[in-house]
């Protein structure tokens, strides 16, 4: 759950300083809202996690350098275009102000830019691997025949010009030094080819009976690009307005999680793609993939959830059979309660009890569950985790809040440290030097700032 507001005061202070503006623009109201998202989201992927970023011509311009920003430009590795339905209105004006938008954008970052992306591929609908057929043609046109691996045939005709035929032998010698190499096949090394040059490569070998043949490329498979005008961006199986197409989301569940067991999250699930989309791909390659959806807004339950429900039991109506049987599954349905917002802690508004703090900071910072029966409050203790004993110096009334610290006092109640852990402590201030910090082994989160403490 989150809050759009930007005019809080901790917003207005930072755009102030960074945005520089009295009235805000939409776009910068947006990127205000994105920000913060999109920072969470990178902490949130794996170490070899890719994001995906649906986005319109509005606003691509905008989004761009702000995912360059948080994931770094060398994290960017496709901007996708894929096809949207247009309406056809511009046939019965003879003048228009500008082009049908025909296309919108699927921004593609990673974590780590030396990970390396699955191949994608498209199957055909007309399907046929690649072979070989002969080289050799019983049409009799003299100036097709040329001493060719030897053999000069007096009758019939070679099937490519002399030129093309023994350029078509030097590809194939190259392609052996390849595969020798690298082990790939060659219906892989055409497709790359052709993927990177839009050049279809000739082959040409002897076989082990002495007959010249020719390669026949593959029809079963073609390397995609960042053009995806093969599928459409819109999904029609709901009412909501913008929903996404289940094709494109699988397409990109299937490519990017091909392990079958990985954890897909959409912190945007609108009407539910993601989830049919995990579900469907699941259902096909006999898949564990799971899927996290967040949605903040009240047709959750109506359509976002009702959806993820039809579709593991099944649409009578579908056109898809497998969606008419149900792709089966399984989800979990939870509702967060009141959040505890972090800039309003020093405002006096609503200041949350101690216990209450306590359980938000101690598993924002360290992923674990919280026992409520270890708060030992004159101790400021709240808890113990793998790596850290937690300290929270707070109370739910601002003049008391505001006189708490860290101190070298407190330090010295703890005392020395006796295990490895070290000793997080969140407090409104801090008055130790780094040199006391680390003689007892403490880390200091500020509150309410450092709540969202990345975790180790």
């Amino acid at each position: 759950v989150y809050n759009d507001n930007v005019n809080s005061p901790m917003m207005r202070d930072w755009l102030g300083k960074v945005v520089d503006k009295d009235d805000l623009t939409r776009h910068d109201k947006w990127l205000c809202m994105m920000m913060p998202r999109l920072k969470l989201l990178r902490e949130l992927l794996t170490v070899d996690g890719f994001i995906f970023v649906s986005i319109d011509h509005n606003e691509i311009a905008h989004l761009r350098p702000l995912l360059d920003e948080i994931f770094g430009p060398e994290n960017h590795r496709n901007t996708v275009a894929v096809r949207r339905g247009i309406k056809n209105v511009q046939a019965q004006f003879a003048n228009v102000r500008s082009l049908a938008v025909g296309h919108e954008y699927v921004l593609m970052y990673s974590k780590n830019p030396d990970i390396r992306l699955p191949k994608l591929g498209h199957v055909l609908e007309e399907t046929s691997s690649g072979k070989w057929d002969t080289f050799w043609r019983g049409t009799d046109r003299p100036t097709m025949r040329y001493s060719f691996f030897g053999q000069n045939p007096e009758s019939g005709q070679w099937r490519w010009e002399e030129k093309r035929a023994k350029k078509a032998k030097q590809n194939y010698e190259e392609f052996l030094q390849v595969h020798k190499e690298t082990g790939i096949s060659l219906d892989e090394y055409y497709l790359y080819h052709l993927q990177a040059t839009n050049e279809k490569l000739d082959f040409v070998r002897l076989n082990e009976e002495n007959v010249v043949q020719y390669y026949v490329p593959p029809r079963d498979l073609r390397l995609m690009s960042d053009n995806w005008m093969d599928i459409s961006i819109n999904g029609n199986l709901t009412s909501f307005e913008t929903e996404k197409s289940v094709t494109l989301v699988q397409r990109i569940v299937e490519w990017i999680c091909p392990d079958g067991k990985e954890i897909i999250l959409d912190s945007f699930a609108g009407s539910g793609t993601t989830a049919h989309a995990v579900l469907a791909a699941n259902a096909k390659d006999s898949g564990h993939r799971r899927f996290i959806l967040v949605e903040m807004e009240d047709y959750v339950d109506t359509i976002t959830a009702e959806r993820v429900r039809r579709v593991i039991q099944g649409v009578p109506s579908a056109k898809d059979e497998a969606l008419r049987k149900g792709l089966g599954g399984t989800f979990s349905y939870f509702e967060l309660g009141q959040p505890i917002d972090p800039e309003g802690l020093l405002s006096g508004d609503a200041l949350p009890t101690y216990a209450e703090l306590a359980r938000y900071v101690f598993y924002t910072a360290t992923g674990e569950p919280f026992q409520a029966d270890r708060l030992d409050e004159p101790r400021w203790f709240i808890g113990e985790s793998r790596e850290y004993e937690v300290y929270l110096l707070y109370r739910p009334d601002l003049d008391a809040l505001k006189s708490l610290a860290l101190t070298l006092e407190f330090a010295q109640a703890l005392g020395r440290p006796t295990t490895p852990k070290r000793r997080l402590v969140f407090a409104p201030a801090n008055f130790l030097p780094e040199t006391y910090l680390e003689e007892y082994r403490i880390e200091y989160a500020q509150l309410p700032y450092d709540i969202y403490r990345n975790r180790r």
